[in-house]
């Protein structure tokens, strides 16, 4: 785990996902830009599973919900999964009217760890299930578990 202080933020690298933790009470201007840089520089460094902690976060503006939208889609893009953090109502509510496709928004960081768990193994799952040989279809074009 390595541990790195930027600005107003801390974040931690973990073998299957980086955890950022917000140190403001406003998600807005400069800080919602710094967090973009900082979120492709882990998915540079192959993070596509993040997770930001914004307990300590009360408010957020439009442009840190675009900011979002934005990591969230790069996230989505590679198979990962953003995870926001708050148990704060009226800011979850911020988040929610923010209109952020597919976003998971859970109280706890501990909660956030297993959803990135749970969509790796989702991924793994999936791609499985994807790898299908001639072979596996009967010559009615069904697989075996498929046919009726």
């Amino acid at each position: 785990m390595t541990i790195h202080f930027i600005m107003n933020h801390l974040i931690q690298k973990h073998e299957q996902y980086a955890l950022i933790s917000v140190k403001e009470n406003d998600f807005a201007g400069t800080l919602a830009n710094d967090l973009e840089t900082v979120s492709r520089d882990l998915f540079r460094e192959g993070f596509h599973n993040l997770i930001v902690d914004f307990t300590t976060t009360h408010t957020i503006d439009s442009a840190g919900i675009s900011i979002l939208k934005k990591i969230n889609m790069l996230c989505s893009r590679e198979l990962g999964i953003m995870v926001l953090v708050s148990d704060n109502d009226d800011f979850v509510d911020q988040l929610i009217d923010g209109k952020i496709r597919d976003v998971t928004i859970l109280p706890t960081v501990e909660e956030g760890i297993d959803a990135v768990f749970m969509n790796d193994l989702e991924n793994d799952f999936g791609a499985e299930s994807d790898d299908f040989d001639d072979e596996d279809f009967g010559e009615d074009g069904y697989t075996k578990s498929e046919q009726p």
